[in-house]
């Protein structure tokens, strides 16, 4: 059994083994509890796909492209029927054309069919820069929340997740952005109207 002066100096080699332990938990990890855990980083991430995404802004965006998409490719199945039907009595009526007849006929049908496709595709093209569009408003409007968090907590840099090979959950800002985005803009539909 050690003596009353070994005693005291276990006694006082633990207390100062405890003492970072209880200074640690009496600090806050950061300045406001938006972001909370057991670690303290000058350094946050954030997944921006998933910013957007589930953010009422991406999803309002998300479900009029695919009400937008569904309706194209509704539009693009009746005009093949249509242009199909047309190929058909057009094949039908060869045997009895004159052949030059038949091939003015021809080349007009084709010509229809390119038209078709181009068209279409436009359909698409700004179906796809409506959402580019959207994302970049999207982003704009994010950034002074993403600031925010930022200076509220202290942090010097927001990197992106998915580029990180490993961090703790407790530094992603994620869920706390997506909940400060939509309090601040709601699902956008001043900042961007529905697409026609």
């Amino acid at each position: 059994m050690p003596g009353w002066g070994g005693l005291a100096r276990l006694v006082t080699i633990l207390s100062l083994l405890a003492l970072p332990v209880a200074t640690f938990a009496q600090e806050p990890v950061f300045n406001t509890p938006l972001v909370t855990g057991e670690l303290s980083s000058p350094i946050l991430t954030l997944e921006s796909d998933r910013l957007y995404a589930e953010s009422a802004f991406g999803r309002r965006v998300q479900q009029e492209l695919e009400a937008m998409r569904t309706d194209l490719v509704s539009e693009n199945e009746r005009i093949t029927a249509e242009l199909t039907v047309e190929e058909q009595k057009l094949t039908d009526k060869r045997p009895g054309m004159d052949p030059a007849a038949f091939r003015a006929l021809a080349d007009a049908f084709d010509e229809k069919v390119q038209s078709f496709r181009t068209a279409q595709d436009d359909k698409a093209k700004t179906l796809d820069s409506f959402n580019e569009d959207a994302r970049r408003v999207f982003i704009q409007a994010a950034r002074s929340e993403i600031f925010a968090i930022l200076q509220e907590t202290g942090a010097a840099l927001i990197v992106e997740r998915r580029i990180v090979i490993v961090s703790a959950d407790e530094v992603d800002i994620t869920d706390t952005a997506i909940r400060r985005i939509d309090a601040a803009i709601g699902d956008g539909s001043d900042l961007i109207p529905p697409h026609p």
